[in-house]
């Protein structure tokens, strides 16, 4: 089972081009792809977990780390300020934050 499914992806992602208005257009293609390695390691932490890999002190590392990268990736655009990148960043993270966290059964994010 996937934790983040292409219904929560989408809605993450409309949660982002809300926030990045005029700038959409030249970040989607990024904000794309960040978000599907992000669900990726999500879904990587959900499996390590039910086998005992990883603790959650570990588990909330790797998202700090996911959401460091999105963050770069973004900042890399010009035009976008670190203002619009954490609002879009944590935008996207609250709609899928309760799903993430029931899923896994950590607070995560």
């Amino acid at each position: 089972m996937s934790v983040i499914n292409e219904q929560l992806l989408k809605e993450m992602l409309q949660a982002a081009q809300k926030v990045l208005g005029k700038h959409w257009k030249e970040t989607k293609p990024f904000v794309e792809e960040q978000f599907r390695l992000f669900s990726y390691n999500i879904q990587m932490i959900a499996e390590m977990k039910n086998k005992g890999q990883i603790n959650e002190d570990q588990a909330r590392l790797q998202m700090r780390i996911q959401k460091n990268s999105i963050q770069m990736v973004m900042l890399s655009i010009e035009g976008l300020e670190i203002l619009a990148v954490e609002t879009a960043i944590n935008a996207a993270l609250d709609v899928a934050k309760k799903a993430v966290n029931t899923a896994i059964g950590w607070t995560l994010l």
